[in-house]
């Protein structure tokens, strides 16, 4: 009763409501993640049954959904159990890994393996039909709003203007789409989450601290210590936990902004710290609708090391381990 008597009176903030049209967008983009995480977990299933019948063709391939690995599996649940039959069904770069598929395919795998196998396919098989429908309407509701369509040269808006050259304004899509670790899928998804307007966060640092990935600051009297995140908006911490882990790999600045930071704070703060950077982009690019993403590129902090600064660092070094040093210019 209080807090309704708060809001009564105008002494609550508001919470963040998007739009009817990216509420229901949200709806269908959050199904799909569902959809996307259950059908993970039926491949973990298929995985353990595999193994159950000692055959460890995961260890070969990197995925289960490949075309090799699915003929194989169809190969096993019709039931061929010859090793080297199955290992030449493999495609593309696999066929060179011939000797150890037969090694992996050499199992116990029997008729009871292979109408659970079949079980399980079967929901997969229909687990990504939903989802490709699920993307197709997203497209659709995306393609739809206004602000997220592109502009072409001569001023023509709507759902396929803005991709061609000299366009001022790209559709969101795409442009949230060049940023480093972000796919199209996720674009989309981020949409839905955040909205195509930034009013309800008036700078980039809003938007980090109602996401719930700026860690906390803890104090008691003269000590501070760093805290949790908190909680959050859990699907668009997921999507920018993918997003920054596709990030850390890449050769450029977000990668290399990893790598830098991973070493002295560890893997899951660096990560969090990418992800942060991501949304700070991402909030740059929905406040502006002309912005683009530029990468500075994997050599920005090589390019602004103040060697004077680490000069006199390796000189300490050295004269800490007992040693005298003279420098000399080199020709």
């Amino acid at each position: 009763m209080w807090l309704a008597k708060l809001t009564e009176r105008g002494m609550l903030r508001p919470s963040f409501v998007p739009p009817a049209e990216i509420r229901q967008l949200r709806d269908y983009t959050r199904l799909r993640t569902d959809l996307t995480r259950e059908r993970t977990r039926h491949y973990s299933r298929l995985e353990k049954l595999l193994e159950d019948a000692l055959i460890k063709v995961s260890a070969v391939a990197s995925k289960l959904d490949t075309l090799s690995v699915r003929d194989m599996l169809e190969a096993l649940i019709g039931g061929e159990r010859d090793p080297q039959v199955l290992a030449g069904l493999a495609r593309g770069r696999m066929r060179a890994k011939h000797d150890r598929l037969v090694q992996a395919l050499t199992g116990k795998f029997d008729d009871h393996h292979a109408e659970l196998a079949r079980m399980l396919l079967d929901q997969i098989d229909a687990l990504t039909a939903q989802i490709g429908k699920l993307t197709a309407r997203i497209e659709e509701l995306i393609a739809a709003i206004p602000a997220a369509q592109g502009i072409d040269a001569d001023g023509t808006t709507g759902p396929a203007a803005g991709r061609g050259e000299g366009a001022p304004v790209m559709p969101t899509v795409d442009r949230l789409d060049e940023v480093t670790g972000i796919g199209r899928e996720a674009a989309q998804a981020i949409i839905a989450e955040v909205g195509l307007h930034m009013s309800a966060f008036p700078t980039a640092a809003h938007l980090v601290s109602w996401t719930k990935i700026s860690p906390q600051t803890i104090q008691s009297g003269a000590r501070s210590r760093a805290g949790r995140t908190g909680k959050g908006n859990p699907y668009l911490k997921g999507i920018l936990g993918e997003a920054a882990a596709a990030a850390a790999k890449t050769d450029t600045f977000l990668g290399e902004r990893y790598r830098r930071l991973v070493k002295r704070r560890g893997k899951l703060k660096a990560l969090v710290a990418i992800a942060r950077s991501i949304l700070v982009i991402v909030w740059h690019l929905l406040a502006d609708r002309a912005a683009r993403y530029h990468d500075l590129g994997a050599s920005y902090y090589a390019g602004r090391i103040d060697k004077n600064r680490k000069m006199r660092d390796h000189v300490r070094q050295l004269e800490a381990l007992g040693y005298t040093v003279t420098l000399t210019q080199a020709a």
